[in-house]
């Protein structure tokens, strides 16, 4: 055994990766410029923020959306919010003008058509002029999309070629790696990887199993998912049960209380407070005050 080891030693020397090293100097200047990418959801939007000097002074300078480029990771229990976000997404998005590829994995793209169509409505977007900047990739119909990741990004790259794509919402990753969980960190590695290298801003849906805590960001594949991306949100849910809860919450007991947390953003600052989350009649989520008051 000890034999064969020096033997693969001495066939498998380490070697240096050149072109691996970068000079800070160098690679700030192949960085893409920071601006903020408008969701679509209301109270979202003004939770990040850049920093810059003014007289002298390092002051706060809001964002006004997500990091441009950046892959977001939005997490959460079921019935939480995450699609209807994504759907906010697309079409704010495809209002602006700009080519959004929405890669469904759990319903039909016929069935998630109408689903956007529902949300253009409530956000008062007229669907027919804006249906041709939203290209759906459906995976949940096709299981080599689903089951074999090259096909999927070689189908994904056609597209963002063909229409000009500049937004990629996937709606779960989660399906990608479903009951091979052990390669939840290889399959979100390679998509996230995909994205940076076409340039692609990106939303990624994720399912949290019903016995994680509701405001980590793990989700199913345990921490894959948020180690990797660039920023997480988390949406939870919560009955109130309790005179405890209902002093804490300001609700009466049995109503549902909806939370929202931004869990890290690698690519900017960003609002660290939980925040009151709201699902209209409209099926719109909107993003209220935070938690403490302040």
């Amino acid at each position: 055994m000890e034999e064969k080891f020096k033997e693969s030693e001495e066939v498998r020397k380490p070697e240096v990766v050149e072109e691996s090293i970068w000079v800070a100097g160098e690679a700030v200047k192949k960085a893409p410029k920071m601006y903020g990418v408008p969701t679509g959801v209301e109270g979202l939007d003004h939770l990040f923020f850049t920093s810059e000097v003014q007289e002298g002074k390092v002051v706060k300078k809001l964002l006004g959306g997500i990091p441009a480029y950046s892959v977001t990771n939005i997490t959460g229990v079921s019935d939480t919010g995450k699609t209807l976000i994504a759907e906010q997404y697309t079409i704010k998005q495809a209002e602006r003008g700009e080519a959004t590829a929405f890669i469904t994995v759990e319903a039909p793209a016929p069935f998630v058509s109408v689903g956007l169509r529902e949300r253009a409505k409530a956000m008062g977007v007229d669907f027919e002029k804006v249906q041709d900047k939203i290209v759906l990739i459906d995976a949940a119909s096709h299981s080599k999309l689903r089951e074999n990741i090259p096909d999927l990004l070689a189908t994904l790259a056609y597209a963002i070629k063909n229409y000009k794509v500049r937004h990629v919402v996937i709606d779960s990753v989660t399906g990608l790696y479903e009951a091979r969980e052990m390669l939840a960190r290889t399959v979100v590695r390679q998509l996230f990887n995909f994205m940076k290298k076409w340039y692609q801003t990106a939303i990624f849906i994720s399912q949290k199993r019903s016995g994680h805590e509701e405001l980590t960001a793990e989700a199913a594949g345990g921490y894959a998912v948020s180690h990797i991306v660039d920023c997480s949100m988390v949406l939870s849910k919560e009955l109130i049960l309790t005179q405890a809860q209902s002093r804490i919450y300001k609700k009466p007991i049995g109503e549902m209380v909806r939370l929202f947390r931004i869990d890290g953003c690698r690519l900017c600052g960003h609002d660290t407070r939980t925040h009151f989350m709201e699902i209209t009649e409209l099926g719109l989520v909107k993003i209220g005050p935070a938690l403490s008051g302040e």
